[in-house]
């Protein structure tokens, strides 16, 4: 049975412009333009073909990789796009409607110009954790959000991601209802015709990460040890919540990078 590795990116680091956030936990999900054009030489090289999402979950014998980004910051159209393009690479990328025109983010008319060329995702308004929301909060994330981008792209939108990952059932009725044909989560495994297309797995492509371990993520080879450091992560969200886990972790890592 094929399957298939989900890559997700968010914005992408140029020398001399600043980022459009500045906190540790944001950062460590960067990563540099010279390094995603790197990585997707790499990846040619080893005979993957970069795809959307809406195509990915056809799921053919092809030896596939969906590439997405998360949050629809401006390096979107300016840095990965051009990229793509280059090396003849497909992608999907989820926008978070109440961003656009934020400083750092696409505005209206550049998320449409990408639409011409690339697969158009939501990733909600606010970026809230949806799990946290009452159902007329899950209406304006979900709903609300996907018609906003539509409006400017001049298309249905049909792929959803959860911002950090955060998803329950609750989520995944109303993506349904909307007319989602899929949702992403951060769940770490390769999706294939027995996955649920609205709990599909991605891998995140970290400030960090290795040449082998990007090879190693679309291939599956040591995934049973990312996804027990996933495990003991969901696990401390249950417990401590979405607020107080992230506080923690936001801690932890600024003493880390202050060390």
């Amino acid at each position: 049975m094929p399957r298939t590795a989900f890559l997700m990116y968010h914005e992408l680091e140029l020398p001399g412009r600043e980022l459009c956030q500045s906190e540790p936990g944001y950062t460590r999900y960067i990563v540099s333009a010279a390094d995603f054009d790197s990585q997707m030489r790499y990846l040619k090289t080893l005979g993957y073909n970069g795809v959307s999402v809406g195509k990915a979950v056809s799921f053919s014998d092809e030896q596939r990789i969906a590439i997405t980004f998360d949050d629809g910051c401006e390096t979107d159209l300016a840095v990965a796009a051009p990229i793509l393009a280059d090396v003849n690479f497909g992608a999907t990328f989820y926008v978070t409607a109440g961003f656009l025109g934020q400083r750092g983010y696409l505005n209206d008319v550049q998320l449409h110009e990408l639409s011409r060329g690339f697969e158009i995702g939501c990733h909600s308004m606010s970026h809230a954790y949806l799990p946290d929301l009452d159902s007329a909060g899950l209406e304006r994330e979900i709903v609300d959000a996907k018609l906003r981008v539509e409006e400017i792209i001049g298309r249905k939108v049909e792929h959803f991601s959860c911002p950090g990952g955060r998803f329950d059932d609750r989520v995944i009725g109303v993506v349904r209802r909307a007319g989602y044909r899929t949702m992403s989560t951060s769940s770490l495994n390769l999706n294939s015709e027995s996955t649920s297309v609205y709990t599909l797995g991605r891998f995140a492509v970290m400030r960090d990460t290795t040449p082998e371990e990007l090879a190693n993520a679309c291939s599956g080879d040591g995934l049973w040890k990312s996804n027990l450091r996933q495990t003991v992560r969901d696990s401390a969200k249950r417990v401590l919540g979405n607020r107080l886990y992230d506080g923690l972790r936001a801690k932890l890592l600024g003493s880390k990078n202050a060390g």
